[in-house]
């Protein structure tokens, strides 16, 4: 209350200087005056109005002063008016012969002035409220209007971004993406001068690819600007926007063609895609001019779709590229595929053939459209069929097994043919969808080779019974003779004392000959046949063999069994014999081993016998069967030997580590 005094003492002094209020106090006066006037004998109105009447008629008046007041000033003052003209009118119906209607009017006038005071005020209330509004309204409008420009320009910008956008979704053709990016960008932005920059990687250097505003001359003589160098070179390397304010007066100019085009205000962007610097985008005027915030996020949008583009006109171009080496390999396998000398064909994971050429109809015996719709089952026995499951799980496993291999095939004819196979696994992103089988028929090489190997056999054979029998004669006829020889000579050299010592000498000399040459050809029909072999079996001659080998060479050999010794026929102990004691000869001639150890491993399997030695060793061809020409005979008859028994044999050697000789003979 204290604090709101002050403030309105102003209103009060500043009402009090209102015209208005001097106006309303002579209207107030001279309303009183005429509602006394009868009283004071200025006038008196006609006898015949009725006293209600010329009460209403004399008080009227004071209704003036009390609606101009709310009406000019506040209500609160028509209300002060209001109350002053009841206290005006009051004492006239105290004097009054009639009280009643002096008293009614006296406080009907001032409550009529008041109740209009009061819808004045509310008129005038409303009155603000309605500029408030129309105020309001006007600044709604505004802004509205504000928005719809704004709104315009987004739709602008969205509908340049959005053209760009369709035609890079719709189009590969760099050149038309290009063309209309260049159109869309002098439309939307209002420059001069467009130019677009490719980044090439491999040179690190931009590359004009599109323009518009400055001529031919220019455009080259701004190319193959290096990245980090000039303007855009600049926005290459840090992938951010650049305002240049003036371009011609600005140190980091390094064409001295945008001077002379007499470009100022520019705007660099980076064209990206997936985060990379694909180019830039520059936009030039030849006179000032302040790009705005929405300006420089327009061209990079542009720029980013543009950017987008040329890497999808990249990819195109490479998918060209590929498409073109894969139809020229596809042409190329599909050339090979049909004239190849070997079969090819290949078949679906349930074995129906999808694809053959001629030489794999050749050999099985079909026609070329029936093998192309036949399952391979058709031509595959039992034992074949189990060998390709093996091949099929190897495969699909990736598991490491020998190719080529062996397969047995039921031809159309009902013969049986030999394929030397080789087997692949065709896969995509899906997995495993088709097996491709290179074949070549060995069908009368390996009949050839059964023939070789029997003849083969029989030579070996015959080869051990003359050897058998040399041996035989060697220990029945000539051991013996010498053995005579031998006595003989002692006998005489005991009976004949009257010999010249000369003669003793050369007797007693030729006695020691003859021992010689006797333990000799006992030595050589022991390696002709040792008799321990056949009587004894194979583990017992190979003791042997090693016990001769430290006697006659001083080399250490030992023998070595693992696993439940067995015997084999009399055929196979030969031969693996004959193996081992070529093996621990060729240590003796050639190696200069101090050692040497013979493994023999008996597992339900096989038999695997190993020769291994401490020597200087040897450096070892490609293929075993390349021993021959080099003149290593020894080491390709013990192949050949171990072939006859359906085994195998490897050879592993390098200079200065020794040598092991590896032989696996099936159960």
């Amino acid at each position: 209350m204290v604090k709101d005094s002050p403030r309105r003492l102003k209103q009060v002094k500043r009402a009090l200087r209102s015209p208005h209020l001097w106006l309303i106090g002579i209207s107030l006066i001279l309303a009183m005056v005429h509602y006394y006037s009868e009283w004071l004998g200025i006038w008196e109105l006609p006898q015949s109005i009725p006293p209600l009447t010329r009460e209403v008629l004399y008080g009227v008046f004071y209704l003036v002063p009390i609606v101009y007041s709310g009406a000019v000033l506040t209500s609160n003052w028509g209300l002060v008016i209001s109350a002053i003209s009841f206290a005006s009118m009051l004492p006239h119906a105290f004097v009054s012969s009639g009280l009643l209607d002096p008293l009614v009017m006296s406080i009907a006038i001032p409550l009529a002035g008041a109740v209009a005071c009061l819808g004045l005020q509310a008129q005038r209330e409303q009155q603000e409220v309605r500029q408030q509004a129309i105020v309001e309204v006007g600044r709604l409008q505004e802004r509205l209007r504000t928005q719809l420009r704004a709104t315009i320009r987004c739709q602008k910008k969205l509908e340049s971004v959005s053209t760009v956008s369709g035609l890079v979704s719709q189009s590969l053709e760099l050149d038309t993406v290009l063309r209309t990016a260049v159109d869309v960008v002098m439309e939307v932005m209002g420059v001069d001068v467009v130019i677009i920059f490719r980044l090439d990687e491999a040179a690190n250097e931009l590359r004009v690819i599109a323009y518009e505003g400055v001529p031919q001359e220019v455009a080259a003589a701004v190319d193959q600007i290096k990245v980090g160098e000039g303007f855009n070179g600049r926005v290459a390397e840090s992938g951010k926007p650049l305002v240049v304010e003036d371009a011609s007066s600005d140190p980091r100019l390094s064409r001295e063609a945008v001077r002379q085009e007499q470009l100022q205000a520019q705007l660099i962007v980076p064209m990206k895609s997936r985060g990379r610097v694909m180019g830039t985008l520059c936009v030039a005027m030849r006179q000032q001019k302040d790009f705005s915030p929405e300006e420089i996020d327009l061209l990079t949008a542009i720029g980013n779709e543009i950017g987008i583009a040329l890497q999808n006109a990249q990819l195109y171009q490479e998918q060209l590229r590929v498409a073109k080496q894969l139809e020229s390999s596809e042409r190329r396998y599909r050339d090979l595929f049909e004239r190849a000398p070997d079969g090819i064909w290949v078949h679906d994971m349930d074995g129906n053939i999808v694809s053959a050429n001629k030489e794999a109809a050749k050999v099985t015996g079909y026609e070329l459209e029936e093998l192309c719709h036949m399952n391979v089952k058709a031509f595959l026995s039992e034992e074949s069929l189990r060998l390709a499951r093996e091949v099929r799980t190897k495969l699909l496993q990736g598991q490491p097994f020998v190719q080529p291999y062996e397969q047995r095939i039921i031809t159309k004819q009902g013969t049986e043919a030999v394929w030397q196979l080789n087997t692949s696994l065709i896969t995509t992103e899906e997995g495993a969808v088709r097996f491709q089988h290179i074949a070549r028929d060995v069908t009368e090489e390996k009949r050839m080779e059964e023939n070789l190997r029997f003849y083969l056999q029989y030579i070996t054979k015959a080869q051990e019974e003359e050897r058998k029998r040399l041996a035989r004669e060697l220990h029945d006829s000539t051991a013996q003779l010498l053995f005579a020889i031998l006595h003989q000579l002692e006998n005489f050299l005991q009976t004949k004392s009257n010999l010249r010592m000369d003669d003793t000498r050369l007797l007693w000399k030729l006695h020691e000959e003859v021992k010689t040459v006797l333990q000799e050809v006992r030595q050589f029909g022991r390696d002709l046949r040792p008799a321990i072999l056949d009587d004894l079996g194979l583990i017992p001659a190979l003791e042997w063999l090693a016990s001769e080998m430290g006697k006659e060479n001083g080399i250490s050999a030992k023998l070595r069994v693992v696993g439940s010794e067995r015997r084999f026929s009399a055929e196979v102990e030969l031969t693996l014999f004959r193996i081992i004691q070529e093996a621990l000869r060729n240590v003796s001639k050639h190696s200069s081993a101090s050692q040497a150890q013979v493994t023999v491993i008996f597992n339900k399997q096989a038999t695997r016998v190993t020769i291994e030695d401490n020597g200087k060793g040897f450096t070892l061809p490609r293929n075993v069967s390349d021993l021959t020409r080099l003149g290593k005979l020894g080491l390709a008859g013990m192949q050949e030997r171990a072939r006859l028994l359906g085994g195998s044999l490897k050879v592993e050697s390098d200079s200065g580590k020794g040598t092991k000789v590896i032989i696996e003979v099936p159960f």
